[in-house]
């Protein structure tokens, strides 16, 4: 069997593995990727929210934190990666708007707003007649809102082809291989086997392979980390030129207890999603999925009527037991992951290549990585 060697192989090619192959090879690091698919699995389907505060779970401090940090890095990640490659990144901060249809679903709203406060997070309540300033296409119906200024959202897609440019102009290796086998020498990973029976020798391996990650040979059972599918669905509509834009922000809604977000691209395509289903690694798109998102989008937006429907797809978000990802050392010397990061992929991505490219350089995992280590949930 051909053997190839890499200082670092990284399994997966969506954001999080793009993003940590780039980092790594603009400090000189040797990468090889392994994804037969690049950029057209989870990553692809995803709608781009950077919804630190909107998204915030009771208890959830520690992922709160890390997901802040990423919201933060997200601007000048994105610019240096516009800089090193010379398209958009797809980052657009234009705040986001939650609201409420009907007066339980505004005292649901307004006790989120006031734990949101309780952390200090920035949050302005708004009644409907604000919201619909902010937003005049929203039904009249629509009976209060939070406005969170510092919540965003960036076109997935475009940063998956930005990030594909970016490893190929660093030197990055990219195989469309899958990877078969960790090969381990001891408690030591030392490469990997790819399913055309070639071998590819490392002196590091990273896992970025979301809800695959827990499925790789070689890694002993009670290392893997517990990760599992949970499917979405999601439609994309296009917004007619007389009708645009249908929305300036991104819109969380809550129609008569079911959720609904809202996620306006640029270019007049509106994201509509999503659902919530544990059906293993199922990503057919089911009638019942596709007629719930757009009842509840018609609610709040009544124009949705009107857009034209150009798709209608299914993803799988990576999930852990307590909702956060898996980041750092697996257990097995040489192997770490990137993995787990369930609705948060495209937010957390400029945080964990970091993370993961200081605990390569470093040997150690940096502070905001430590509460993120498989470890947490034992063996």
């Amino acid at each position: 069997m051909p053997e190839h060697t890499s200082d670092v192989v990284v399994i997966g090619a969506g954001l999080i593995g793009l993003s940590v192959a780039w980092r790594l090879a603009t400090d000189g690091v040797r990468v090889t990727v392994c994804d037969p698919t690049p950029g057209a699995q989870t990553s692809n389907v995803a709608a781009g929210m950077l919804a630190p505060v909107t998204e915030v779970e009771y208890g959830e401090d520690d992922l709160l934190a890390l997901n802040l940090a990423s919201v933060n890095a997200w601007p000048r990640f994105a610019a240096e990666l516009e800089e090193f490659t010379g398209l958009p990144a797809g980052l657009h901060q234009t705040g986001t708007l939650a609201v409420a249809y009907d007066v339980d679903d505004a005292a649901a709203l307004r006790r989120l707003a006031e734990y949101q406060r309780r952390l200090g997070l920035e949050v302005e309540e708004l009644t409907g007649r604000d919201a619909r300033r902010r937003e005049p296409l929203l039904a009249t119906g629509v009976s209060g809102g939070v406005w969170v200024p510092g919540d965003h959202s960036v076109d997935n897609r475009q940063a998956v082809t930005t990030l594909l440019e970016a490893v190929d102009r660093s030197g990055v290796l990219l195989l469309r291989r899958r990877v078969t086998r960790v090969l381990t020498s001891g408690t030591t990973a030392v490469g990997v086997q790819l399913d055309n029976g070639d071998t590819m020798h490392a002196g590091q391996i990273v896992v970025a392979a979301g809800p695959w990650s827990p499925q790789l040979d070689g890694v002993p059972e009670e290392l893997r980390p517990p990760v599992r599918p949970v499917k979405g669905e999601l439609l994309r509509l296009r917004v007619p030129e007389a009708y645009r834009p249908a929305l300036q922000h991104t819109v969380r809604a809550t129609a008569r207890g079911f959720s609904v977000y809202l996620v306006p691209r640029p270019g007049g395509e509106l994201v509509v999603g999503a659902t919530t289903s544990e059906l293993g690694y199922d990503t057919r798109v089911l009638a019942g999925g596709a007629f719930a998102l757009l009842r509840d989008a018609r609610t709040v937006l009544p124009i949705t009527d009107e857009l034209e429907l150009v798709e209608t797809i299914a993803g799988l978000r990576p999930a852990t037991p307590d909702n956060a990802p898996v980041l750092g050392p697996s257990g097995l010397d040489r192997l770490l992951w990137a993995t787990g990061h369930y609705r948060n992929g495209v937010l957390l991505t400029p945080v964990t290549a970091q993370v993961i490219a200081d605990t390569i350089r470093t040997g150690s995992v940096p502070e905001l990585g430590k509460p993120f280590l498989a470890s947490r949930f034992g063996r």
